[in-house]
């Protein structure tokens, strides 16, 4: 049974005007439109185009299995997961209310549809019937409750759900604001927001928004896994291995509505952060597919005649200081000259060329990607470095020896090694430290200066609530000022992207004047895999949906 619309939002007809117009692209409007409850179907007809078929059941054989290479940090509470490697562990069996796909649509997955109202301050969700847990239990709107409030949970240290809805939070109890979701009947919610917010939907695609049983303890996932979705996990080992199997006993929702599953075991096996070991792996056919490939690698795997697929992203490397870290006693990084002369001595260009090998487009210092809808043009970070030695002299930070701490990992440990570099050229000093992930990932926010991935939201406002919002669980930057808050605020209850933008311009110039990140680059990603491997096509987001991986008949 599907959500049957009743109406097509009003904006995502003008968002499909602009793309029609040439304003827009095809993935800025699909996100646009899908947003707001338009489904991918009929947003794809608004623009007069074809929405691709179900998954491949023609292509793929039904059995067999897949190796994946991928780094396998611990599996903990999918509301603080900070790795996307954690989601793509736990994909088998525990899925999401909405799925965001490679041509930017947002596909409704464990809901059937959403409408939102003109102003989005009203959200009715309707959740798909004939969904199961793997227990027996009926999937019903009270399970989408009992996330909403667990996402809701301000409490929670490291819950970063509780910033992604932010407006559905209560600022004195930091729990779900009282009324804010009603149950209206076994299928159906409404939400209504004290205030717009046009983030909800996309927010609840994240990797941190996967759906748990209200028996869930909130530990390891894998202890008890009761999920909806086709595998479960059958060996758990950090670090080292994860094997997904199949669940014989349990009908999935999805074969009917999207297709798959198709295999009957997914192995994923941990190389380590070197590069030239995952080479090593997919070039002796140790493995079937890589999560990515990197630098100059790439080439050399096209040379073996291995399939490559590439995404457009909005991916990055962020250089930050700390504004409230402590060295020594003191905040070097307090003061907002010391930040920007940092940012003065770096060319982003050629970050981008030694430390990712120009595979990406030059970023601006303020993490709104060309690609996102409200993104705003405006002038480029300015390259200085005799200006920026003057402002470390103003500033009284001249002689100050900065360590600036990286992952080791390919383009992190590159472009870091390159952010000093140009440092040291501008006479400043620098340290180098480069720590493993195991070491790196147990304090990445606290640290005084270092280097940080992030993964692209769909939208604009959302990795900037996220990162540099006030007190946020992720705001590794230590960035805390009203106006941005402000700001911020404003643009995420604008749903024309247009008007979105003319706020973004004023964050974004606000963002460069107080120094807050070096941001080299935009990153195109790429992935690697054998011929006979289908559904492996690179995702924006580092997404892997299990059910969609085959192998060739």
């Amino acid at each position: 049974m599907s959500f049957v619309k009743t109406r097509i939002h009003p904006a995502a007809e003008m968002h499909a005007q602009e793309h029609l117009d040439g304003q827009i692209d095809r993935r800025e409007f699909l996100t646009r439109a899908t947003a707001l409850g338009v489904g991918a179907a009929a947003a794809y007809g608004l623009i007069g185009a074809t929405a691709p078929g179900k998954a491949m059941a023609q292509e793929a054989q039904q059995g067999g299995t897949l190796r994946i290479q991928m780094e396998l940090p611990a599996l903990k509470d999918p509301r603080v997961a900070d790795w996307s490697e954690i989601a793509n562990q736990t994909r088998g069996w525990l899925e999401y209310l909405v799925e965001y796909q490679r041509d930017g649509s947002l596909r409704p997955m464990l809901l059937e549809g959403w409408e939102v109202n003109d102003d989005a301050t009203v959200y009715t969700l309707k959740v798909r019937q004939g969904v199961t847990w793997n227990n027996g239990d009926a999937f019903t709107a009270q399970d989408v409750l009992h996330n909403i409030t667990r996402w809701c949970d301000q409490e929670v240290e490291g819950n970063s759900m509780a910033g992604r809805l932010k407006t559905l939070v209560d600022p004195e109890t930091k729990q779900l604001l009282d009324g804010a979701v009603k149950v209206m009947d076994d299928h159906t919610l409404e939400i209504t927001l004290p205030r717009p917010d046009i983030t909800l939907i996309a927010s609840f695609a994240d990797y941190p928004a996967a759906v748990v049983h209200q028996s869930y303890d909130n530990g390891d996932p894998a202890a008890n896994p009761i999920g909806t979705g086709p595998y479960l996990p059958v060996e758990v080992s950090p670090n080292v291995r994860t094997v997904i199997e199949r669940n014989a006993d349990h009908e999935w929702w999805g074969t009917e509505v999207y297709g798959g599953p198709y295999l009957d075991r997914i192995e994923f096996t941990d190389y380590g952060t070197d590069p030239a070991a995952w080479l090593a792996a997919i070039e002796s056919e140790e493995v079937d597919m890589l999560y990515e490939s990197v630098g100059e690698f790439i080439e050399i795997m096209d040379s073996l005649g291995l399939e490559k697929s590439d995404a457009v992203t909005a991916n990055t490397l962020v250089i930050r200081p700390n504004q409230v870290a402590e060295v020594n006693g003191m905040k070097p990084y307090a003061d907002a000259r010391v930040r920007r002369a940092l940012a003065m001595a770096c060319d982003n260009s050629v970050l981008l060329e030694l430390g990712y090998a120009g595979l990406g487009e030059v970023a601006e210092n303020h993490h709104v990607c060309p690609i996102h809808p409200e993104y705003a043009k405006i002038d480029a970070p300015v390259y200085d470095p005799e200006g920026a030695m003057a402002l470390l002299e103003e500033a009284g930070m001249a002689d100050y020896e900065h360590e600036l701490i990286c992952l080791d990992s390919g383009f992190q440990r590159d472009t870091s090694d390159a952010v000093a570099a140009q440092l040291r050229d501008a006479g400043i000093n620098v340290k180098r430290t480069i720590l493993p992930g195991s070491t790196f990932w147990n304090d990445w926010a606290k640290f005084p200066f270092s280097a940080t991935e992030w993964n692209m939201r769909p939208l604009g406002v959302q990795v900037l609530a996220l990162a540099y919002r006030s007190g946020e669980a992720w705001n590794e930057s230590g960035f805390a000022n009203e106006q941005f808050d402000s700001l911020l605020e404003e643009a995420m209850a604008i749903a024309d992207a247009g008007q979105r933008s003319e706020i973004m311009a004023k964050i974004e110039k606000l963002m460069q004047d107080e120094g807050v990140i070096i941001q080299p680059y935009w990153r195109s990603i790429y992935r690697h895999y054998l011929a006979k491997v289908i559904g492996a096509e690179a995702h924006p987001t580092f997404e892997i949906h299990v059910y969609k991986l085959g192998l060739s008949a």
